[in-house]
């Protein structure tokens, strides 16, 4: 296993780190860096078994390890955002090495992703479902969850051609790989801890979002009280994608609220 994960840096500023979803990879991201560098130091990172990272497989792929690797690859504070999955990593980041973290923004993310009676969120037959396609064709697999990343948007074919065309310059992760991400997605539960985050937070949504579905979000609301929270109207579950400019507008202002460049 390779000492520590690969990152890819550019510009110079306050260091932002952004991590992807499940089954993507960090090349999501490159429409958003080039605005963002000439203001912020601008990070992005694979997820362990993921493109450039896909040779740093973990014996056990957890939440708490995975942050770690992610957090040790870093290795200085840094504002971090995590799209989806990737919210879900950089909240453990936050909440297990707070002195690392200058502010936290999650996108199109849950604390806990999957539904119950008092908790809105994917159905567990679609996660089954996932795990069972994973064991057949894996990209059949992740072109279908990208279809459901997009389902509601205004421009559905036009955002999924756009993430798989970015996604696809990378080998894609694998089976294994897959599996695992997908089992922590389902396990993960950080709910209870949302009130000990102290650090700046933001959390950004899409109304139309079928993973994220809106009526979670009052829910979070309530745990995290000192967070702030913004919805795109017309997004689904990747607003940085199909709302470039919008979601690049209300992310460049907050970042530049707390930590002027000037």
């Amino acid at each position: 296993m390779a000492e520590r994960l690969k990152i890819a840096s550019q510009g110079q500023g306050t260091p932002l780190v952004f991590i992807h979803g499940w089954g993507l990879n960090s090349a999501v991201w490159q429409p958003c860096l080039q605005q963002l560098e000439a203001d912020f130091e601008v990070i992005t990172i694979d997820l362990p078994g993921f493109a450039t990272n896909q040779k740093f497989q973990l014996a056990d792929y957890s939440l708490e390890d995975i942050a770690k690797q992610v957090q040790q690859a870093v290795a200085k504070p840094a504002v971090y955002i995590g799209w989806s999955l990737g919210g879900l990593v950089a909240s453990k980041i936050t909440l297990a090495q707070p002195e690392q973290v200058l502010a936290l923004v999650t996108v199109a993310s849950s604390p806990k992703f999957v539904e119950d009676e008092h908790w809105p969120g994917i159905k567990k037959t679609v996660l089954a479902m996932f795990h069972r396609q994973l064991a057949q064709d894996t990209t059949k697999t992740i072109s279908n969850f990208l279809k459901i990343q997009a389902m509601g948007s205004p421009n559905v074919r036009q955002d999924i051609k756009k993430i798989r065309d970015l996604v696809m310059q990378h080998e894609q992760p694998s089976q294994k790989t897959l599996d695992d991400s997908l089992a922590l997605l389902a396990s993960s539960n950080l709910s209870d801890a949302l009130s000990d985050i102290r650090q700046p937070f933001l959390r950004l949504y899409g109304k139309l979002d079928g993973l994220v579905p809106k009526q979670v979000i009052p829910l979070i609301d309530s745990l995290a009280p000192n967070s702030e929270c913004h919805i795109f109207p017309y997004a689904s579950h990747a607003p940085f994608i199909s709302h470039q400019e919008e979601f690049l507008s209300v992310l460049q202002n907050w970042l530049l609220q707390h930590f002027n460049q000037g």
